[in-house]
C-alpha cells in the first residue's frame, strides 16, 4: 500500500515539476530537477502531511508559491526572487512607467536591506531618503532576515495608505511616516546650460527612456549644443537594453557591455556610433548601479568621456524574467557583465575619473535629496541653505576647458 501510494505521489510530482519546467519556456533552469524522483516526492509528501494534518485547510496554490518561493530563497541571492501575481504586476508597471508605492529602490548590501536611490518627485525622495540610507525596520517590524521580495511587497501598497520606514544613517537611526502615491516615473529631463552644455538626467531605465533621450539629446542639438554632461546619480537602473541604446548616442562604435553566463558563453551589446559628437562628462555616485553602470563603465573604458564624483553601487549582475504561469514569474541572476575592458564591477563598483565630493546639505536642505534638481539654476539650487554641487560645478569646468 505504502509502495503504491509513493509511485503515485512520485508521479503527481512529475506533473507539477512537467509543469513547473514547461511553464513560460524555463525548461534550460528546470531541467535537471526531473530525474531526483527522491526529492520530488519528498516535496508531494510535504504538501500532502501539511494540507491533510494541518489545524487549518491550505489551498494548494498557497503551498505551492510557498515552496517555490523558498527554493529561490535558498539561493541566497538578493536580486533572485519569486513573484507572485501582486509583486509580477507591480513589476510590469514598474518597468512601463507607473506603479504605486513611496518611490525607492531597495537592495541587500552587507546582508543590510539599503536604499540604493529615491526616485525624483516620490514621496521617499521628498522625505529626503537617500542613498545608502540603511531599512532597519518596515511599520516596526525587524528587516534583519527579512527577505528583498518581503520588504518590496511591505512597501509597496495602496495609493494614499501609510508606511512607516526605520532608517539609519551613519550612527543616526530615524522614522520616516510616508504616504503612499501613484508613481509615474518620468526618466529623462534636460535643460541648456551657458555656454552651450547640454545637461540630460536620467533617473532610471524603463521601456520609456531611450526614446525619450534621443528626443531630449537631439532637442539640444537643435540649440547648438557644443558639450554634454550626463547627470546617473542615483539611478538605480533598470532594463539592460534600454542602457545599451542610450549608449549608442555617447559611445563609440564597439562593444558597450558583455553579459557572461555561469558556463562562459558571452553575448556582447554594441554601440553603431561612427564617432562621439562632444565633450562629455558623466556624473555618478553610489546611488548609480546597475544599467546606469553600464553607461559608465562604457564611457570609462572607451574613453568617450569623464566619470566625475564618486564610486558607484557595484551591482553587475543580469537578471532575467522567467514566467512561470500568465501571472507568476522567477526573476533570476543568470549572468554577469563585464565593461568593454572586460572589468567585473559585482560588488566592486566603478572609481571615477575625477573624484569630487558633495558636501552634506545642512539645515531645511539636509531633508532633500542628495543630488540636486535639474531645474536650479545652473545647476546650483535657488535655496542659499542648499550647499553647491561642486560635482556638476567640475563638469562644467571640465568641459569648459575642452570646447
Amino acid at each position: 500500500m505504502n509502495s503504491r501510494r509513493n509511485l503515485i505521489l512520485g508521479a503527481v510530482a512529475l506533473v507539477v515539476l512537467t509543469f513547473l519546467i514547461t511553464a513560460g519556456g524555463a525548461l534550460y533552469v528546470f531541467s535537471q530537477v526531473v530525474p531526483d524522483t527522491g526529492g520530488a516526492v519528498k516535496l508531494m509528501r510535504a504538501v500532502d502531511v501539511v494540507r491533510s494534518r494541518y489545524i487549518e485547510p491550505v489551498p494548494l496554490d498557497t503551498l505551492m508559491n510557498g515552496a517555490i518561493q523558498g527554493m529561490v530563497k535558498s539561493l541566497n541571492d538578493p536580486y533572485s526572487i519569486y513573484m507572485d501575481a501582486k509583486m509580477y504586476r507591480e513589476f510590469r508597471m514598474e518597468t512601463e512607467g507607473t506603479f504605486s508605492g513611496v518611490g525607492i529602490v531597495i537592495s541587500v548590501k552587507d546582508k543590510q536591506l539599503t536604499v540604493v536611490s529615491p526616485i525624483e518627485g516620490t514621496p521617499g525622495d521628498k522625505a529626503g531618503i537617500r542613498s545608502g540610507d540603511q531599512i532597519v525596520k518596515i511599520d516596526g517590524k525587524d528587516t534583519k532576515d527579512m527577505a528583498l521580495d518581503e520588504a518590496v511587497s511591505k512597501i509597496r501598497g495602496k495609493e494614499g495608505t501609510d508606511v512607516t520606514l526605520t532608517l539609519k544613517r551613519a550612527e543616526t537611526v530615524k522614522d520616516y511616516k510616508l504616504t503612499r502615491a501613484n508613481i509615474e516615473i518620468k526618466t529623462v529631463s534636460s535643460k541648456m546650460l551657458p555656454d552651450k552644455i547640454g545637461l540630460i538626467r536620467l533617473s532610471m531605465f524603463n521601456e520609456k527612456t531611450a526614446a525619450e533621450f534621443y528626443k531630449q539629446y537631439e532637442a539640444l542639438e537643435a540649440q547648438g549644443m557644443k558639450a554634454t554632461i550626463l547627470d546617473l546619480r542615483d539611478n538605480p537602473g533598470g532594463l539592460l537594453d534600454s542602457s545599451v541604446k542610450v549608449s549608442n548616442k555617447i559611445v563609440p562604435k564597439g562593444t558597450v557591455v558583455s553579459v557572461v553566463t555561469r558556463d562562459g558563453q558571452t553575448e556582447v551589446h554594441r554601440s553603431n556610433l561612427d564617432k562621439v559628437k562632444y565633450p562629455l562628462a558623466v556624473l555618478i555616485n553610489g546611488g548609480s548601479a546597475s544599467a546606469s553602470e553600464i553607461v559608465a563603465g562604457a564611457v570609462q573604458d572607451t574613453g568617450a568621456g569623464t566619470l566625475i564624483g564618486v564610486k558607484t553601487f557595484g551591482k553587475g549582475s543580469v537578471q532575467s524574467i522567467l514566467k512561470l504561469t500568465n501571472d507568476t514569474a522567477i526573476k533570476l541572476t543568470i549572468a554577469k557583465y563585464a565593461t568593454p575592458k572586460n572589468r567585473f564591477i559585482n560588488g566592486v563598483g566603478i572609481e571615477p575619473d575625477l573624484k569630487v565630493e558633495n558636501p552634506e546639505p545642512k539645515g531645511d536642505a539636509a531633508n532633500r535629496p542628495g543630488r540636486l534638481p535639474i531645474n536650479s539654476n545652473n545647476g546650483q539650487p535657488a535655496g542659499s541653505d542648499q550647499p553647491a554641487d561642486l560635482q556638476m560645478e567640475a563638469a562644467v569646468n571640465l568641459l569648459k576647458g575642452k570646447m
